[in-house]
C-alpha cells in the first residue's frame, strides 16, 4: 500500500512539502521518475502495466497523487486503472475543483481511491469512498489506504515526524528517515481492513518489506516560495535494498 504526507502552507519558504512511499508488488513493471516523452511537462514515475502514475508534478507546479482504498471485499475486476486519474490531471489544464467535479460524476467506474490534486494555488482531496471533493486548508496531512488523516499508527507517527522535520529544511534527512521507518504497530493498534493479521502487521510500517511486495520508491518534493521545485526519488529493491536515486530541480513555469 502507500503513504503520502503533506505540509501545506505551514513552512515559510516551502508552501508545499511532500514525502511519499509507493508500495507495490515487485513483479509489476515500473519506470522510475523522469519527464515523459509523450507529455514532456510531466515529471513522474510510470506504471508500465497500465500507463498511469501514482504521483507526479509538472513544470508549471501541478501536483497529483493517489492511493488505493484497502478493502479486498469491495474489489471489482475489469475496471480501469486508477493511475489514469493522476496522469489525466497532470496532462490537463483543468483546475483541481473542475477536474474533481467532473470525476465525481463517474467515480464508481473505479475501485476505491484517494486522490490529492494541486495547482500551486489550491490543494484538494477526494475519495470515491467518502464524501465530496474538499479543499485543504493550511496544515499537516497524512494519507494511507483509508480516508485522509485516518489515524492509523503509521499515519499519526509520520505526521508528527513531518512537522518536526520542517524545522531543518532544506535538509531532507529527517524526511527520508520517516519514510524509512520500519516500525510495526502493536496488534491492538492494527486496523481491520479485510486482510490477514500477518499482512496488517507488515503494512502497518511506513516502509514495507514483505516477500515479493514492499516499498518500491520514496519521493520527497519541495515547492519553494521562490518558484524552485526539487524532486528526489529513491527506488528500493526486494529485501529493502537501495536501488537508484534521481534528483530533479527546476523553476516553475508561469
Amino acid at each position: 500500500m502507500c503513504l503520502i504526507l503533506l505540509a501545506w502552507r505551514v513552512h515559510d519558504d516551502c508552501p508545499l512539502v511532500i514525502a511519499a512511499n509507493r508500495d507495490e508488488f515487485f513483479a509489476r513493471p515500473t519506470l522510475p521518475a523522469g519527464f515523459w516523452a509523450d507529455a514532456p511537462e510531466v515529471l513522474a514515475g510510470r506504471d508500465l502495466e497500465a500507463g498511469g502514475t501514482w504521483l507526479g508534478i509538472t513544470r508549471s507546479g501541478r501536483f497529483a497523487a493517489l492511493t488505493n482504498f484497502r478493502d479486498p471485499s469491495g474489489q471489482r475486476s475489469g475496471l480501469p486503472s486508477r493511475g489514469s486519474l493522476t496522469s489525466d490531471f497532470l496532462r490537463s489544464d483543468s483546475t483541481p475543483p473542475a477536474y474533481l467535479e467532473q470525476l465525481a460524476t463517474s467515480a464508481t467506474t473505479w475501485n476505491g481511491f484517494n486522490l490529492l490534486l494541486g495547482d500551486g494555488q489550491e490543494l484538494y482531496c477526494y475519495s470515491n469512498m467518502g464524501g465530496p471533493p474538499h479543499q485543504l486548508t493550511p496544515g499537516i496531512y497524512g494519507l494511507s489506504n483509508h480516508l485522509l488523516d485516518t489515524p492509523w499508527p503509521k499515519v499519526t507517527a509520520a505526521k508528527a515526524a513531518l512537522l518536526d522535520s520542517l524545522a531543518v529544511l532544506p535538509d531532507q534527512a529527517p524526511l527520508l528517515a520517516l519514510l524509512r521507518n520500519r516500525h510495526i504497530a502493536a496488534d491492538e493498534q492494527q486496523p481491520q481492513t479485510g486482510v490477514s493479521l500477518e499482512w496488517e502487521r507488515l503494512l502497518s510500517a511506513a516502509f514495507v518489506s514483505a516477500p515479493g511486495y514492499g516499498t518500491r520508491c520514496s519521493t520527497i518534493i519541495l515547492f519553494g516560495r521562490d518558484g524552485r521545485v526539487t524532486f528526489d526519488e529513491r527506488t528500493w529493491l526486494p529485501g529493502a535494498q537501495p536501488g537508484g536515486h534521481a534528483r530533479f530541480s527546476f523553476r516553475r513555469e508561469s
